[in-house]
Parts: structure tokens; C-alpha cells; sequence
């Protein structure tokens, strides 16, 4: 069991990571690339994408020995070239341990590249960069896109339910298994203690990845959890995307009340515009106003509903 150890502002700290991670999302396609769990579906997408993979991404192999990766691969940026900018910018020393850590785990004699990445050897990180620059062409820029919009979706599941229920219930809700006592969240996963001390949470979902939640620990950064979402490996879908993805959360009524209350309306002209009752509106925007995704305030004797910067994050433009 995993024990992530919260301080009282470390709760205030939780945050949802509002863009996918390019390389931890591939990096978890990797390892679900390299895993056997047997099953039909895994199988035909890993057949498929060791077909497509290139040459150019082969030395990412040598690099997990023995199934684990050296932790300098973990980076949770939002852009690639940021990724593989903070992993050439990781401490020699730091790179020289975590490959000596998984060489000897594995008991083999490493590459010859990898033995020029342990000293630091330039050539040797473009060779990295390369790999991973082939990889992500071939296994996640076709479906990137998707990734984006299942992203978002998870998004606005995650901050709905943290405007209505708080940060207690996302975490304890997050994934089977979890579970909150107190200051310690216990995640399924290998034995492991993690003091948090002040540094915060990020989640972030993952649609290549069905096991327990991966842990990125850095040194005065917070805690990243990357977590197992929605369905995994990317089946086709009914091709809902931007506000349909929304609706099927909060619904397409108080979509499109999102969308109308970039300005301020009352509840009337609301009514009138979607063609709908008074009372619906009212309804309708009582609960927008208890999830935090819209304000009400009175301006005369008109009562006026505007969307809130929460509100305004939600929306994928039209």
C-alpha cells in the first residue's frame, strides 16, 4: 500500500494538472507496450504499435532493463521539448545512479550508449531525445488529440466534484482502492511512505495506463500521482468531443448556460433563450452556483448569473 502523508496545507495544495503530460503519457503507453496482463485488447494494440514502432526508438529499451525505468525519466511537463529539456538538465550524478540502480537490479552489462549517458556524453543524450521524439511520433501524435479531449473531460469530472464535495472526496474517489484516514491517503501499489511536508499534489490521468498510480517524488516539487482514467488504451468512441465531452458530465442544459453567461443574464432571459422555465433556470443555475462555476449578484432589481473563472477553465471554446 502506498501512504502519501499530508500536512493541513498540503489539502489546499491539491491540484489537478490542467494540460496531459506528453512524456509521462508515453512513457505509460511504454510500459503497457512491454507488460503481459493477456488480454485480447492489449494484444492487438501491442502488436500493432510494436509494428509501427521505428528503429529510432529501440535505445528506449536499454534504458529499462529489468522493467523499471531510472527515475530522471519522470517528467510531468506539458509540452515535449519541455520534458526532454528537464530530463538533459538532471544532475550527471543523479542520471550516473539511476542507471547504475537499474543495471544492477537487471544483472546485465549495459549498451554502449548507456554507458556513455552514465558519463554524461552529449551525443548520447541526443540519442535519447531522438528515441523518444521517434516513439511519440509513432504511438501517441495519431491519437494525441483524443488524448486531449479525455483529458478534459477528466478535468471537469475532477473539478466538479471538487467544487461540490472537496478535496477529501476526489482523493478517497480517485481510483479503486484509495482510501483517506485522517492526514495519510493510502493508494494501492507497492509498499511506500511519502511525507509530503508542505509541497502539495498534482494528479494526473493517464489513458495508456490500467495499473496502480505512478508516483513522481522530486526533491522540493510537489508529489505528482499519475493515475489509471478513463479507458485506457484509446477504443473508439462515439466521437464526442469538446462541449459534448462536457455535457455528458454536468449536462447539456447547463452547458449551454456556461456558454451564455460569459455576460452577465437574468434568470428571465435565460428562460428565454433556451426555451425553457423560470423555475428550470433557477434550478439549473443553483446548482452551477454550488459547484463554484457561476456567480449571482444582484444589480438593481435584476438578479444577474455570470460564469466564474472556474466556469470560464471548463469550456472548450466553440
Amino acid at each position: 500500500m502506498i501512504r502519501i502523508n499530508f500536512t493541513p496545507d498540503d489539502f489546499t495544495r491539491v491540484t489537478l494538472a490542467p494540460r496531459p503530460a506528453p512524456l509521462q503519457e508515453l512513457n505509460t503507453a511504454l510500459m503497457t507496450l512491454c507488460g503481459r496482463d493477456g488480454t485480447l485488447l492489449h494484444g492487438a494494440w501491442r502488436r500493432k504499435a510494436f509494428h509501427a514502432l521505428p528503429a529510432a526508438a529501440a535505445p528506449l529499451a536499454d534504458l529499462v532493463p529489468a522493467g523499471t525505468a531510472p527515475s530522471f525519466l519522470d517528467a510531468p511537463a506539458d509540452s515535449l521539448q519541455e520534458a526532454l529539456d528537464d530530463i538533459c538538465a538532471t544532475p550527471r550524478q543523479v542520471v550516473s545512479s539511476e542507471l547504475e540502480r537499474v543495471y544492477v537490479t537487471a544483472r546485465k552489462p549495459a549498451p554502449s550508449w548507456v554507458r556513455a549517458l552514465h558519463g554524461g556524453d552529449t551525443d548520447a543524450v541526443q540519442v535519447l531525445g531522438r528515441a523518444f521524439g521517434a516513439a511519440y511520433e509513432s504511438l501517441l501524435a495519431p491519437v494525441w488529440p483524443e488524448v486531449q479531449d479525455r483529458h478534459h473531460m477528466e478535468f471537469v469530472r475532477l473539478a466538479v466534484q471538487l467544487a461540490q464535495s472537496g478535496v477529501g472526496t476526489v482523493l478517497a474517489q480517485l481510483l479503486p482502492g484509495a482510501r483517506l484516514d485522517s492526514f495519510v491517503w493510502e493508494l494501492p501499489g507497492k509498499p511506500r511512505e511519502i511525507h509530503l511536508a508542505g509541497r502539495g499534489v498534482v494528479l494526473l490521468p493517464s489513458f495508456h495506463w490500467y495499473g496502480d498510480p505512478l508516483l513522481i517524488d522530486l526533491p522540493d516539487r510537489p508529489v505528482t500521482v499519475t493515475y489509471a482514467a478513463g479507458s485506457g488504451l484509446l477504443p473508439q468512441t462515439d466521437g464526442g468531443t469538446g462541449a459534448e465531452a462536457l455535457a455528458k458530465v454536468i449536462g447539456p442544459t447547463r452547458t449551454e448556460l456556461l456558454h451564455l453567461l460569459a455576460e452577465g443574464h437574468s434568470t428571465t432571459e435565460l428562460a428565454r433563450r433556451l426555451g425553457v422555465s423560470a423555475a428550470s433556470v433557477s434550478a439549473h443555475t443553483a446548482a452551477l452556483r454550488g459547484a463554484g462555476l457561476i456567480s449571482t449578484s444582484r444589480a438593481g432589481k435584476a438578479v444577474l448569473h455570470r460564469r466564474t473563472a472556474l466556469g470560464d477553465l471548463l469550456l472548450v471554446p466553440r
